[in-house]
């Protein structure tokens, strides 16, 4: 019976072994799910190529501002699918006169490379070097970050100036969402990418907006609650009780808390000149 009970326990710990290595080795496709295939260009986009720091060439899209000095809103999406799910849902901004700029992250959308934080971090900056050789002063810039992306723009708005940032369905960090996911593993010690909004969200100084709704599973809001407390004034958070995580700006509240954010950094950046 003894020897019974020690082999199913060894069976288990080896087992269990294997599991963490398991998910250790394949953990950023766990991660990251990118759509690899360019998709055509959509209609009124500009097609926009940077190079990073560690010297890949990716593609962009890019809608300029219909209104002279307008803000231009920087589009991190979330772990899946690539930049052109996007558009529909962001095409309203241009209907305001604004710009907007999807970024094609490495690995996605046919740009070379594999996606991973330091990597995706490179992909923003490059884009905001670019912005900047256009002559949009950093006033006029607005992060957007969707969901894995909201990382990217806390990372960036925290080391480079900005207008203002829009935080939809953040975490305060990916390790916790992960532990909250895979609560049978230390998953918290295992990730790679950790995005750690919450480190760095306190030396973001501009204005930001955080949007989550109050049914996501996939982001539960208390970890968007937890970096809104810890970000600085002024802030703002709208929790929507029926939006789940994919659902946010269908529901008219949460698109016209968008504007009214915009168009007060606008309306802003127009007193400064």
């Amino acid at each position: 019976m003894r020897q019974r009970v020690m082999t199913i326990l060894g069976t288990a710990v080896i087992g269990y072994g294997a599991l963490l290595a398991l998910m250790f080795l394949l953990q950023r496709s766990f991660l990251y799910y990118p759509m690899g295939e360019i998709p055509p260009l959509s209609d009124g986009m500009t097609l926009v190529e940077t190079r990073t720091a560690d010297g890949l060439d990716l593609r962009h899209w890019y809608r300029p501002p219909a209104r002279e000095a307008a803000p231009v809103v920087v589009v991190f999406q979330g772990n899946a699918g690539n930049l052109s799910h996007r558009v529909p849902k962001f095409v309203g901004l241009a209907g305001q006169g604004l710009g907007v700029f999807f970024v094609g992250y490495r690995g996605y959308g046919g740009n070379p490379g594999k996606p991973h934080q330091d990597g995706l971090l490179a992909d923003g900056r490059s884009v905001l070097d670019w912005l900047a050789g256009q002559g949009i002063g950093p006033e006029r810039v607005v992060l957007y970050g969707e969901s894995l992306g909201s990382g990217v723009a806390v990372h960036l708005a925290a080391e480079r100036p900005v207008g203002g940032v829009v935080l939809e369905a953040p975490y305060s960090s990916v390790a916790e969402v992960a532990q909250h996911h895979y609560w049978y593993l230390p998953a918290k010690w295992l990730i790679l990418d950790k995005w750690n909004s919450l480190a760095r969200v306190e030396e973001v100084s501009v204005p930001i907006l955080v949007l989550h709704g109050e049914r996501d599973k996939v982001i539960p809001a208390r970890f968007g609650k937890r970096l809104f407390a810890a970000a600085k004034e002024p802030k703002e958070l709208l929790l929507h009780p029926e939006a789940g995580h994919n659902d946010l700006l269908t529901f008219p509240r949460v698109a016209r808390r968008i504007e009214t954010f915009l168009g007060s950094l606008a309306a802003a950046g127009r007193r400064l000149d």
